[in-house]
């Protein structure tokens, strides 16, 4: 029978450090947070091999005595937890076996001195063993060096990636740390060469437009909340400007970094009507709760928290996020981009001459002896077979064209394949996607009756339908039903596995009723129970929105083509399309003066 024994103090160590330190960007994030806990005011971390061969975090914060050097690298040592409250951390951290930890796997050196003192001190650790130290000379502050990581554990290093692998995430624990620190300095250095500089001081939105793209800031609003002690800041990028992968969501509790699901879900349930479901939104969000309201200890690398009121919390996010995108105006794409503008034409396109011709007829130089009427002929027959068959059309314009400097999207000129509607803005020419405008448009319709506005028009069927579908997708209709009829969307049960339709939204009174239902049903089915019923029901309007809606291909007036421009400019989130497409977008006059060499 084994005997229960104690273990040696440096396997005690190293099986902390499992847990602790995972990878080089692992033991990186320590380094960050105890510097920023130190209160430095500009942090300079240098790598080498993506912090496989060296990490070095140097700054200018408080320093350390020679007696609390050591003091540092014993467990469940810190200066951040006062006192035995461990559940009011009000720092980036409080664990004490991180530096440990780091030095039970590799070789350490430690290297500070106080503010206002003439001398610094050295401690050197190698794989839990001291090696040596003595006096330093260094600035005010602390030097910390980790040089091979798991070098001696052959085990754990097999299981590292790539040096390339490596320095991203090194670099992304870097960037989330600056996000979240604007008023801190950081300079960022791998293998000798800058990789990052931001400057102490800077704006949050100035920080996180650096960090993030430089063209978020132009296609993004600000969100700025209040709920009593909680507090919701940060950048959201509007849903035109969005990514196939969620990498550029930054999320952050009380300064710290975090990758928490129930926040990742709450961005996601935000933006679900106006993303595609393949695309994700590009934000920074930044959410102030009291420290006796959060656990910062669910994960060894405080990575996930717990909040006591989950429900606030969540909608919190959701409604912030909203908010900020409705009153972010009507904003579209800020401008076409550089492959869009690059696709126009320089150049005529002349067709070919026929084998045997001379030439074109432009190529023809012309005679005074041509009778006119041969010219217009020749100039016919190019418009026949060059033109045909017409693919746009114009009206005579209702407003005139001084009427354009009243609207921001301009007046109506007319319409290309019966789908997008050309404008004449002031400052340059505007193309809509009319399917895509008014869906967004039937959508905001309909939200804004079920948002305690009054009960949305609906159109009493004749003679109600019986739809039949599945016992399950009844019963979740079934569930639905009264919220549903806020929105104009009437249904009882009518058996097992039918459900009976009396009313339809007066906006999709044209639409068909049994395609409506079964797509409102397959939409409560895949969002299953992961989101709440007001946030199902958010995605179900979207898809209600876009059966009412104004098809592609359909010829407009230029009075209707008129009206819906004026209603995308006073509606909420009209530059955007409920899959995050944008509705419109602008050609500004130097634009169009580069397109015909202008400029």
């Amino acid at each position: 029978m084994r005997v229960i024994r104690r273990l040696p103090e440096t396997l005690i160590n190293r099986i902390a450090a499992g847990e602790v330190v995972e990878r080089p960007a692992s033991a990186l994030k320590e380094l960050v947070e105890n510097a920023i806990d130190a209160g430095a005011s500009h942090l300079h971390v240098r790598l080498s091999e993506g912090g496989l061969a060296m990490i070095e975090v140097s700054d200018d914060g408080c320093g350390m005595r020679p007696d609390e050097i050591e003091l540092a690298l014993e467990r469940h040592a810190t200066s951040k937890l006062p006192d035995e409250a461990i559940e009011m951390v009000e720092t980036l951290g409080f664990r004490g076996e991180a530096l440990p930890s780091i030095a039970s796997v590799a070789r350490i050196t430690i290297e500070s001195r106080p503010q206002g003192t003439a001398d610094g001190w050295k401690r050197v650790v190698d794989n839990g063993v001291l090696v040596s130290e003595g006096p330093a000379a260094l600035p005010p502050g602390t030097r910390v060096r980790v040089e091979q990581l798991f070098e001696k554990i052959p085990a754990r290093r097999k299981f590292l990636r790539s040096p390339r692998s490596e320095w991203a995430a090194a670099s992304d624990v870097v960037r989330r740390l600056a996000m979240a620190r604007p008023d801190i300095g950081f300079t960022l250095e791998h293998d000798g060469r800058r990789a990052l500089h931001v400057q102490a001081g800077d704006t949050l939105e100035a920080r996180v437009a650096q960090l993030v793209a430089r063209e978020l800031a132009g296609n993004s609003v600000e969100v700025d909340l209040y709920r009593g002690d909680y507090h919701l800041t940060g950048i959201a990028g509007l849903p035109t400007y969005n990514r196939g992968v969620a990498d550029h969501q930054y999320l952050f509790v009380n300064g710290r970094p975090v990758k928490d699901r129930l926040l990742i879900g709450a961005v996601r349930g935000a933006y679900a009507d106006m993303l595609a479901r393949d695309r994700h939104a590009v934000l920074a969000l930044f959410l102030q709760v009291p420290a006796s309201e959060v656990d910062v200890n669910v994960h060894p690398a405080k990575s996930e928290v717990r909040f006591r009121d989950p429900a606030l919390v969540r909608g919190m996010v959701v409604s912030g996020l909203r908010h900020a995108l409705s009153t972010g105006d009507q904003r579209s794409a800020q401008a076409p981009s550089a492959s869009a503008m690059a696709a126009w034409q320089a150049e005529p396109i002349v067709p070919s001459p026929s084998p045997g011709a001379q030439g074109s007829m432009f190529s023809q130089q012309w005679r005074p002896e041509t009778r006119v009427s041969e010219a217009g002929q020749a100039w016919r027959g190019y418009e026949q077979s060059v033109l045909a068959p017409p693919q746009a059309r114009a009206e005579v314009a209702v407003e005139p064209v001084t009427e354009s400097a009243r609207h921001p999207l301009g007046v109506a000129r007319g319409q290309i394949s019966n789908t997008y509607i050309v404008a004449e803005a002031e400052d340059g020419l505007v193309i809509v996607d009319q399917h895509a405008a008014h869906e967004r448009l039937v959508l905001e319709r309909l939200r804004a009756a079920g948002a305690g506005q009054g009960t949305a028009p609906a159109q009493a069927l004749l003679i109600p339908e019986v739809v039949e579908l599945e016992e399950v997708a009844c019963d979740r209709l079934e569930e639905a039903s009264p919220k549903l009829a806020e929105f104009g969307l009437a249904l009882e049960r009518f058996g097992p596995g039918a459900m009976l339709v009396r009313s339809v939204p007066a906006a999709l009174a044209k639409g068909d009723p049994a395609q409506l239902v079964a797509d409102v049903a397959d939409d409560l089915a895949h969002h299953g129970d992961a989101l709440l019923l007001g946030e199902k029901l958010d995605l179900v309007l979207a898809t209600m929105a876009c059966h009412g809606s104004v098809r592609a291909g359909r010829t407009l007036s230029v009075v209707e083509m008129n009206a819906l421009l004026r209603e995308m400019e006073v509606t909420p989130r009209s530059g955007q399309c409920n899959h995050g497409r944008p509705t419109w977008v602008k050609l500004a006059h130097a634009d169009i003066e580069k397109l015909f060499g202008r400029k």
